[in-house]
């Protein structure tokens, strides 16, 4: 081993790294005030967006789950890689060289199984791809012309050819210098009495991506009639492949799905590539399965699936498998908040056929005339019943109840209930109270209902007010200390917290407020989360996001205050700890380097809140706006403290009363006058 990665190329290599480029391959972000960026959490299932990226400081945080970091752990939750694999596949994406320190002179460092596995599936996909070119694939390249594929088309999407024989791959990975530990953990061989063989001969490959354009895995067509083999062979469950998880042609349709807010989920490989041909660019497939909950959980990321629009439409061939499919898939309907749709050419020819004998015209028309999932349900539904008798009849209606309970745009279904009525020869008052019976049943197994209550937002949001009205809201106004009216009283607070100066380095007189004496609490109270329901509380939490978020806007007199604030939470104190020692040993600069610093200064209790408090977005409408507010939202919680101040020196001042020429009397008539000429001040800057 050549030792380990020096720590400036690790943060260098984090500093380069755009962090919200690398999310954008698995999440679609919108943007979500000044910097920052919100989408749906790819680490667990939710229809409201609660999961937010700050580009500037190179972090992310969900505040429904909890999950945060930097682009290093989100890397290494998406791809299960270690934190050396990690640096080094981000620092290969910039084209930064590493350096190891530690080891001895000469060693060839060893990567990681899974860049390994990786570097394998790289190079056989490029060995598959020359060979579908050579004499020996003629066969291939007579399959694929006939189904309109030239190679233009092939090298799109990277097709190629296996030769027959038991060991040309393993031959050529082994010349580059795998080992046969690592051969086998690719999935690409079998072992036999005499060792490994190629697991694809004799067969059409297609390379299977991740939506970041890593080769992972490989599908294959048969093609000769002395192959045993079944009509189409995948790579196995490896370390890289799970094929539940996998979309074939997500690298290549990801950026027009997040556009359009559409997916098209057709068959095969073939009618991936028929359909982009045809210009249905966000045509995917899945891979030797069925369409299940970890694809869903991918297409309700890429599309942003939060109820601002969205369509899902599946193609599936005419005949009773389709059928079946089409129904399969209608089962997982109620995972989806877009609509759901269905489109069977009415000749029962998939994509790829439709296009070989009627164009390209006729794929999009195969789109364009899709029909709700649902329609198709309630009519392949009352298909298996025998109309013609009552207990027909009454069977279907009761078959069918769920399914228009369950269409999604309420509007519709009344409409539904009187055609399925006039189909059924049944009263339409019938088949209103067999829908109401079915709205009124469980319509989530345990396992959903678990799913949707981990899915459910833990955290309180500073922009949210009462009743889900705008606390915070985005406003052109300066801060205002109205908004933080409290929410009611059955709130639950949820969490977490489980310019002016701008190159100016604050002076070494600041230095943090002198530490209170604080009753003894039981451990579990040691950081208690601040009750949303208290004013002071939020004014505390935005004095602290501004000083995380945006520190060169901060004047060295505000630095001066805040370092005095006596803060209500120790949570609030302790992050501010944090932030006071950032400030005092380097300039403050938004950016991880800030964050980081601040993280030195605090208590590991508190992390989790400086991540969060990191990422949360400011309720201002502008850049232009950002000075005001941060202006504002300062000299609002100074101001509260100069309001405790003047509490404390009042009661001192009805001790002494009772002899008003003791010079003590004095003195705190002075601090009171001090302190309200201070507090005229800071409101008069307030405006």
């Amino acid at each position: 081993m050549a030792g380990l990665i020096r720590k400036e190329d690790i943060d260098e290599v984090r500093a380069r790294t755009d962090i919200r480029e690398i999310i954008e391959g698995y999440v679609s972000l919108k943007s979500a005030g000044i910097g920052t960026f919100k989408g749906l959490c790819p680490f667990h299932d939710e229809r409201t967006p609660s999961f937010n990226v700050r580009p500037q400081v190179g972090s992310y945080h969900c505040f429904g789950c909890g999950e945060s970091g930097d682009v290093y752990s989100f890397v290494m939750a998406m791809e299960h890689t270690s934190f050396v694999e990690t640096v080094e596949r981000l620092a290969a994406r910039i084209g930064y060289t590493l350096h190891y320190e530690g080891g001895k002179p000469g060693d060839r460092y060893e990567a990681g199984m899974r860049r390994r596995l990786l570097d394998a599936h790289k190079i056989a996909a490029e060995f598959f791809e020359r060979n579908l070119y050579s004499a020996d694939a003629q066969e291939a390249q007579r399959f694929l012309g006939a189904r309109g594929f030239d190679p233009a088309a092939t090298r799109k999407f990277g097709v190629g050819y296996a030769p027959r024989g038991w060991d040309h791959l393993l031959k050529h990975l082994r010349s580059q210098g795998f080992t046969d530990e690592e051969l086998k953990a690719t999935g690409m061989f079998s072992e036999g009495n005499r060792g490994l063989y190629d697991r694809f001969r004799g067969r059409i490959i297609w390379p299977i991506r991740t939506i970041a354009g890593e080769t992972i895995g490989f599908g294959a067509r048969r093609l000769f009639d002395d192959d045993q083999g079944p009509k189409y062979l995948n790579t196995p469950e490896t370390q890289l492949y799970k094929k539940s998880q996998v979309l074939y042609g997500i690298d290549l349709a990801k950026r027009d799905m997040t556009k359009t807010k559409q997916v098209v989920i057709v068959e095969g490989y073939t009618d991936v590539m028929a359909a982009h041909l045809a210009g249905i660019t966000t045509a995917v497939a899945t891979c030797g399965t069925a369409f299940g909950p970890g694809h869903i959980k991918m297409v309700r990321r890429m599309i942003t699936d939060d109820g601002s629009g969205g369509e899902i439409i599946f193609t599936f061939d005419g005949d009773a498998a389709g059928q079946k499919a089409a129904m399969a898939a209608f089962q997982e309907d109620q995972r989806f908040v877009a609509q759901t749709f269905v489109a069977v050419a009415e000749n029962g020819m998939d994509p790829c056929d439709l296009r070989l004998h009627k164009g390209d015209a006729a794929v999009r028309s195969l789109i364009a005339s899709r029909r709700p999932l649902f329609e198709f349900a309630i009519d392949s539904t009352l298909a298996k019943y025998d109309l013609a008798t009552l207990e027909g009849r009454v069977l279907a209606m009761r078959a069918i109840a769920p399914i228009i309970a369950g269409i999604k745009d309420r509007d519709l279904r009344p409409a539904y209930m009187r055609k399925v009525s006039g189909q059924l020869g049944l009263e339409l008052d019938e088949i209103q109270r067999a829908v109401a019976y079915a709205q009124n049943q469980p319509k989530l197994s345990r396992s959903q209902q678990a799913e949707a209550a981990a899915a459910a937002p833990r955290y309180e949001r500073l922009n949210e007010g009462p009743q889900g009205q705008p606390g915070m809201a985005h406003t052109d106004a300066p801060y205002d200390p109205a908004y933080d009216a409290p929410p009611p009283e059955d709130y639950a607070a949820p969490s977490a917290y489980a310019g002016q100066n701008a190159a100016a380095h604050p002076p070494s007189s600041i230095q943090p407020a002198a530490p209170q004496p604080q009753p003894e609490a039981p451990a579990v109270e040691e950081f208690l989360t601040p009750d949303p329901r208290d004013p002071v509380a939020r004014l505390e939490k935005a004095a602290l996001e501004i000083a995380l978020q945006h520190p060169e806007l901060i004047s060295v007199e505000q630095w001066r205050n805040l370092a005095t604030v006596q803060f209500r939470y120790r949570t609030h104190r302790e992050v501010a700890a944090g932030i006071i020692h950032a400030a005092t040993v380097m300039a403050p600069t938004p950016g991880i380097e800030w964050i980081n610093c601040v993280r030195s200064g605090a208590v590991e209790g508190v992390h989790p809140a400086i991540a969060e408090l990191a990422v949360s977005p400011l309720p201002v409408s502008s850049a232009e706006r950002l000075p005001g507010f941060v202006t504002g939202a300062l000299n609002a919680l100074f101001e509260q403290q100069i309001a405790r101040q003047k509490s404390d020196l009042m009661m001192r001042l009805e001790q002494l009363s009772a002899n008003p020429d003791d010079e003590e009397f004095e003195a705190v008539q002075r601090q009171l006058l001090e302190l309200e000429m201070r507090r005229r001040q800071l409101s008069a800057q307030r405006g």
